[in-house]
């Protein structure tokens, strides 16, 4: 791999092996990394000088955040869950949850941090996945039949949901399970009406 050093070494330019340079740097503490989009190394240099100093200059407004992605945490609830629930759930269950992340919440949800994951990005989705017929499959789709010229039922969009709870953690804010609001986690619901 090739690599470079810019700015007294606190930003590092690479090569991954494809045809575009990357940049790496450490901010408060945290590593970044992004593609430059450049295939020469001046004009990379430059884009590497501009990014680092822009995430510089987030870092002190404090509008870096030091959260995982929803991305991430699809990634880390892929590899838990299968293991996690082994015996309980069906093979077909499971894939059935990866389908839905790869095809509809990552595409919407993946960069986002889970804090912006909020009620309303999710009534957002809902709206997106009953509006949006596509002219194509989404790009991560394995099926090559026709797209359906109409929304999703509702069910599909419940069960899609129902995906996205499971893969961000729980919050403690009572808009995020409106069904369960007062309620702790053991504490059946028949229970809250007494």
């Amino acid at each position: 791999m090739v690599r470079h050093e810019i700015l007294g070494g606190l930003v590092q330019l690479y090569k991954r092996g494809g045809k575009y340079w990357h940049c790496s740097a450490s901010v408060d503490g945290h590593q970044y990394r992004s593609s430059t989009k450049e295939e020469e190394l001046p004009q990379a240099k430059q884009f590497a000088e501009d990014w680092y100093l822009t995430l510089r200059g987030k870092a002190r407004a404090g509008l870096l955040k030091q959260e995982k992605s929803f991305g991430e945490a699809a990634d880390q609830f892929e590899k838990e869950y299968e293991v996690i629930t082994e015996g309980q759930r069906s093979a077909r269950w499971t894939e059935g949850h990866k389908a839905r992340i790869r095809v509809h919440l990552r595409p919407f949800f993946g960069k986002l941090g889970l804090s912006d994951v909020t009620p309303g990005k999710v009534q957002e989705y809902r709206v997106h996945r009953m509006t949006v017929n596509p002219e194509a499959n989404p790009p991560d789709s394995k099926s090559n039949r026709k797209p359906k010229k109409t929304p999703p039922a509702r069910s599909t969009i419940h069960d899609e949901i129902v995906t996205l709870r499971y893969v961000e953690p729980p919050r403690s804010d009572p808009l995020h399970h409106p069904s369960r609001k007062g309620q702790t986690k053991d504490q059946p619901r028949a229970e809250l009406s007494s």
